[in-house]
Formats: C-alpha cells, structure tokens, sequence
C-alpha cells in the first residue's frame, strides 16, 4: 500500500479528517481522535499505524511485517505498526485500519457520534 492509497482508503470511512503532522506523517482522525497514522517508516519506507484490540496486538505483535508501534505501544497502548509494504497484504491492513477507526469512534461520546452521524451499536 502507498501512501496515497492509504490516505484513499482512510478518506473513504466516514466522519473522517486528515492532518500532516509529527515530522510529516499522514495523521487521520474521527471525532478528534487518532485512528490511523501513515509514516514514522525507516529509510523512508512505507509505514502504518493503527490501533487494535487487546487479542489483534498480541498476536501481532510478533508477525512477519508487523511490531508494536514506536512510541505508542511503549505508554502501554496497544498500536501496532505494518512496515512491510506488500501488496498482498493491502486487504488485511485495510481491515485492521477499520478495526482501528471502529474501535477509536466507538470511544467517541454518544453525543459526538450522533453529531458524526456514526450509528454504531455499543
């Protein structure tokens, strides 16, 4: 996935917004709160950042492409990081950013999903 597909893809889910922001990175957010971040990658590699559930980061965690995201995942947060940029795995990385959006908007007030229009169940 290349950065103007992940910014495509985060850009499709609703109530989103986008920054550029923390040395460059493509930050992008529901109701205020981060969901997903594109960048932090080494030598200028692609690189994601979502948030998971408890039972995605652990596992993880340890496969193949994947760690626990810098700086996020050290304050006891469970973000984790894609760095491998395989196109093969572009529907599992969509997957778990929408995880991340799910999880991040359903943190979100009941008052400020309904002023999103986010009808999620609780």
């Amino acid at each position: 996935m290349t950065y103007e597909e992940f910014n495509a893809f985060c850009q499709s889910l609703p109530a989103t917004t986008y920054v550029v922001q923390w040395g460059g990175s493509h930050v992008w957010k529901v109701g205020g709160k981060v969901f997903a971040i594109g960048g932090w990658g080494e030598a200028d590699k692609p690189a994601f950042t979502f948030k998971t559930s408890e039972q995605n980061y652990y596992f993880l965690e340890d496969k193949l492409g994947y760690k626990p995201a810098p700086y996020l995942a050290t304050r006891g947060m469970k973000w984790i990081q894609y760095f491998a940029a395989n196109d093969s795995e572009n529907e599992d990385l969509e997957y778990y950013i929408r995880e991340s959006y799910r999880i991040v908007s359903l943190g979100l007030t009941k008052k400020k999903r309904k002023e999103l229009g986010l009808n999620q169940d609780d």
